[in-house]
Formats: structure tokens, C-alpha cells, sequence
């Protein structure tokens, strides 16, 4: 809880459209402490996102996966598209493991199968904000092309592509992507794209 601590504001999203476990959830992320921002869809969240919070804000989203008219799933590559990196942890029902899974390998902080504990979920979400200053850390020792780079790639941008934005060689991208990963201390896109997608 240091972020709250410290007095910067701690705005938690929160999306499902179970009236009764939106409204009970935002219960306790407000009794622990956070400001909680409910939405009752994933496209009411992506609406919201047009008008970026106040400066010093620390965030985190809190979804479930299965939802009519967009998945969680499908929430988080729109934001992956957007390059919108706010940290996410996933709320699922037990068939939705495999999902889940699949969901941490392209960049969530964490998921939690239903119904869990009320510390579980605040636990997840303090440790997605740690992960999120660990981050910003290890990205500060970047140079400015490298996190031109690295914003490219989180965008799913092909090297090739990469090059022709930034009027530089393949080649010279390659070289970028390798320092940067050095400097982040990741081996895989996998964990680059963790790195990327916890610096909030």
C-alpha cells in the first residue's frame, strides 16, 4: 500500500458485468483503501480511456474475462492495440483457466479464479502496482530510441515495419530490441512484454 501512503492516488477499474460481484467488489477495494471506478462492459471502460486521469495517478484494471459484447481477452488486446500498458488482473470462472493462462502470456499482471478471498484480490492488485514501479525503474535506464523501439513492439509492430516508422535498418532494430532486453534483464518477448505492460 506504499503508492497510497505516499498520497498519490490509487484508481482501480473495475469491469464486469455481474451487478452483484461489480458492486460488492467495489465495496472492498474502497473499504482497502483505492478509489474504484465500476463499468458494467469492456466498451464503457474503452470509452473512459479517452480522458486520461490526473497526472500521478497510479491505475490498475480488474476485469472478468467472460463478458458479452467484448471478452476480457479481447479487452486487453484492444488496449494492447492502443498502447494504453495499465496493469491487469483477470477475475475467471474455473473453465476459463486455459484462457487465463493464455491472457498472462500476452502481458496480465495476474488472474484470479472465482470466488476468492477478499485479501487475495487486494494482494494481486498491490502486487500488480509493485510490478508497475519496479517497471517504470527498469525502463528509465532506456534510451529514447530503445523505448521508441519498445512502444513499437508492444504494438505488435514487425521489425520491418519498426524500421520503415523509425527510418532506421532491420538490422539496427534487432540491436535495440537485444540492448533493451538486456537492460530490462528479460530473455523473451514474453517477459519483455510483461516489463511493458506493468510500467502502467
Amino acid at each position: 500500500m506504499a503508492d497510497r501512503a505516499a498520497g498519490a492516488p490509487t484508481r482501480i477499474h473495475l469491469v464486469d458485468d455481474n451487478d452483484g460481484f461489480r458492486d460488492s467488489t467495489a465495496w472492498l477495494l474502497e473499504t482497502a483503501g483505492f478509489e474504484v471506478e465500476s463499468y458494467a462492459s469492456a466498451p464503457a471502460f474503452l470509452d473512459s480511456r479517452d480522458t486520461r486521469p490526473p497526472p500521478g495517478t497510479v491505475e490498475c484494471l480488474v476485469s472478468d474475462i467472460r463478458m458479452p459484447d467484448m471478452s476480457g481477452v479481447q479487452l486487453q488486446e484492444e488496449l494492447r492495440r492502443r498502447g494504453d500498458t495499465i496493469p491487469l488482473v483477470f477475475v475467471t470462472a474455473h473453465g476459463d483457466v486455459p484462457l487465463a493462462v493464455e491472457a498472462m502470456r500476452k502481458g496480465a499482471a495476474n488472474f484470479l479464479e472465482k470466488p476468492f478471498g477478499d485479501e487475495v484480490l487486494v494482494d494481486a492488485i498491490e502486487a500488480a502496482l509493485a510490478r508497475v514501479r519496479g517497471a517504470s525503474e527498469a525502463l528509465a535506464k532506456l534510451s529514447p530510441r530503445e523505448r521508441q523501439v519498445l512502444d513499437l513492439v508492444v504494438a505488435s509492430k514487425p521489425n520491418k515495419i519498426i524500421a520503415d516508422i523509425l527510418g532506421i535498418s532491420i538490422k539496427t532494430v534487432e540491436l535495440h530490441r537485444a540492448n533493451m532486453m538486456n537492460k530490462l534483464g528479460v530473455r523473451s518477448l514474453p517477459d519483455l512484454m510483461k516489463v511493458a505492460l506493468g510500467h502502467g
